[in-house]
């Protein structure tokens, strides 16, 4: 048989502590009231099964509540970090399928004709870097002009092209550069 805490004494424990444990779960749950909440109960339970606790040299439970307390909370945010996170089906419904070729059919006849729809100058510059793979110093040996043409004529045909591709939603920033032009 198991030797648990007296039903009074914790009773006593939550009227005297509960109120500044929720409040300090909050604050390590970012404001999370339910997350707060199934700590603190958890936090109580343990206290509950741990009746030794109560028979320390303590003046106050307090520091032994609150450091199970946070390594509870620790525990839990750990363990949601460890997983991934959860999609609804929604989601799923509207995520192409990888298997199904229209989407990149689709998607390559988008980018053709925005490609068509630029400068010839643009057009080649992106070819070079692009389809080439060539740095920014070859592509500028290459068509013949300064590097820092090519470097601008890259930004000015890519931001053409996230204007003109349809769906196109730019990324924090701007959009990527190729491996090889990065490196210049």
């Amino acid at each position: 048989m198991t030797v648990t805490t007296d039903e009074h004494q914790l009773q006593e424990l939550q009227r005297e502590h509960g109120p500044a444990l929720l409040s300090f779960l909050l604050g390590l749950t970012y404001g999370d009231r339910q997350r707060a909440e199934d700590l603190v109960q958890e936090t109580l339970v343990r206290a509950w099964l741990h009746p030794e606790a109560f028979s320390g040299a303590y003046d106050s439970m307090r520091p032994w509540l609150f450091t199970v307390a946070r390594r509870l909370a620790i525990d839990a945010r750990r363990s949601r970090l460890a997983r991934p996170a959860e999609i609804g089906d929604g989601v799923l419904a509207v995520t192409p399928d990888p298997s199904d070729a229209t989407e990149s059919a689709e998607a390559a006849l988008d980018v053709r004709a925005a490609v068509r729809g630029l400068s010839p100058e643009h057009r080649a510059v992106l070819v070079r870097l692009y389809f080439d793979g060539l740095t920014v110093n070859e592509a500028a040996v290459d068509l013949g002009i300064p590097a820092g043409t090519v470097k601008s004529r890259s930004h000015y045909a890519l931001r053409q092209l996230g204007r003109s591709l349809p769906g196109y939603r730019p990324r924090h920033g701007s959009i990527a550069r190729p491996r090889a032009a990065a490196a210049q």
